[in-house]
């Protein structure tokens, strides 16, 4: 099995910084992409900002030059450098994994949430 464990959330004021962290454990075969998704009340899960094994990374218009999203191999973690926060990036934000596992396929694996929230 594999669960993707989130850290990093929470209240910040405008103009700060938070990191996120999501870290993948279980039988681990090999990671290929990683992305975080946000979904804001009312509104439908967006993309983030990815990532590839090949540390090629991509971006949404609304956070590019503001967040930054880096992976470390060795730990199964992927992070996202948030700074500049706007009150219009508050969302609850989710990790995404396309996991290969030990004696299987490749699966899609996603975190439980992390809240984040940017008072103005």
């Amino acid at each position: 099995q594999v669960q993707l464990v989130e850290s990093g959330g929470g209240l910040v004021q405008a103009g700060g910084s938070l990191r996120l962290s999501c870290a993948a454990s279980g039988s681990i075969f090999s990671i290929n992409a990683m992305a975080w998704y946000r979904q804001a009340p009312g509104k439908q899960r967006e993309l983030v900002a990815t990532i590839t094994s090949g540390d090629i990374t991509n971006y949404a218009d609304s956070v590019k030059g503001r967040f930054t999203i880096s992976r470390d191999n060795a730990k199964n973690t992927v992070y996202l450098q948030m700074n500049s926060l706007k009150p219009e990036d508050t969302a609850v934000y989710y990790c995404y994994s396309a996991i290969r596992r030990w004696l299987g396929g490749q699966n899609d694996y996603w975190g439980q949430g992390t809240q984040v929230t940017v008072s103005s």
